[in-house]
């Protein structure tokens, strides 16, 4: 259960942090006619959200018995199964092949990083 709700609370936080690091590009030219510092305290300001799952699911992750390498490539992965649907869905953004084969790359390292909890060894 607990595995669970930190993946899940990983995925929020990557949701909130989506938003807060590339949604203003959605339009650049309103981007562009914000001053920067502006920008950033709207960026910060969802990103305290993104830590207030980040942080606990991390946490939780980690008395699950996770190891530091586990959580990082899983975040990876979640940020790609997260941004890819992101960057084409909301930003328009045209899909690549290549897409395919970087998250296929990403899935790799998860299965290796928990290789010895899978196969027992």
């Amino acid at each position: 259960m607990k595995l669970g709700l930190s993946i899940m609370m990983l995925a929020i936080s990557n949701m909130v942090m989506t938003f807060a690091w590339y949604g203003f590009l959605r339009k650049p030219g309103e981007a562009a006619a914000s001053p920067w510092w502006k920008l950033v305290l709207m960026s910060w300001g969802l990103a305290f959200f993104e830590y207030c799952f980040m942080v606990p699911a991390n946490h939780m992750g980690r008395a699950y018995g996770l190891s530091l390498a586990q959580l990082k490539i899983m975040q990876e992965a979640i940020t790609l199964a997260i941004f890819v649907p992101f960057m084409i869905f909301y930003m328009g953004e045209q899909w690549k092949w290549d897409y395919l084969w970087a998250f296929l790359c990403v899935l790799g390292a998860v299965y290796f990083v928990n290789r010895q909890g899978l196969t027992g060894m």
